[in-house]
């Protein structure tokens, strides 16, 4: 009776926790990511926001283009990704960024991918079994993720629209989750 009582309470909490991954998360109220309403400029870059609110808080969502773009500022430099993991649409705006290798890294907060914050490459820990004694090596899939240029005027940040003449595996989310951040039934 005990086990199905804890199975329970692990049950709950797994939802709960499902629930507020779900819900998304709001990292600073920037009048370009709050409001949905972005300005372009006549170069075609759009403002994300201010350069020194985003420096306070690390990190902020916005829509380009009307897919959903997260603006990172790690070490003294801006980045900019499509916000769903190129795995399973997992909101990368919720997870932790990771030395790897000399690489910062985003780790998504579903199933712990990892995404290079510089070029969107995935990242993985592999060996070489034709090694006699075979060590875990950091390798990469390739570019997964898609990145966007950033650019930082007069205290205002910028993101480039998309290039969609080539396609990445976080394409698929980036359009799925593109109405309102719900994931779309439509096929």
């Amino acid at each position: 009776m005990l086990d199905l009582v804890v199975l329970s309470l692990h049950f709950l909490l797994c939802f709960l926790i499902f629930l507020a991954i779900w819900r998304g998360h709001e990292d600073v109220d920037l009048p370009s990511a709050s409001t949905g309403t972005v300005e372009m400029e006549p170069d075609g870059l759009i403002l994300i926001g201010k350069e020194e609110d985003i420096k306070k808080s690390q990190r902020i969502t916005a829509k380009v283009n009307g897919r959903e773009v997260v603006v990172f500022y790690h070490e003294g430099k801006f980045h900019a990704l499509d916000s769903r993991c190129y795995h399973e649409g997992g909101p990368l705006c919720l997870g932790e960024i990771e030395d790897i290798n000399g690489q910062a890294c985003i780790v998504c907060p579903w199933h712990k991918y990892k995404i290079t914050l510089e070029t969107g490459e995935g990242l993985y820990e592999g060996i070489n079994p034709l090694e006699p004694s075979p060590t875990p090596q950091w390798q990469s899939k390739g570019v997964k993720q898609r990145i966007h240029k950033v650019t930082v005027d007069n205290g205002n940040v910028y993101v480039s629209p998309p290039d969609l003449s080539v396609s990445f595996d976080s394409d698929y989310f980036a359009e799925k989750y593109k109405n309102g951040g719900d994931l779309s039934m439509e096929k």
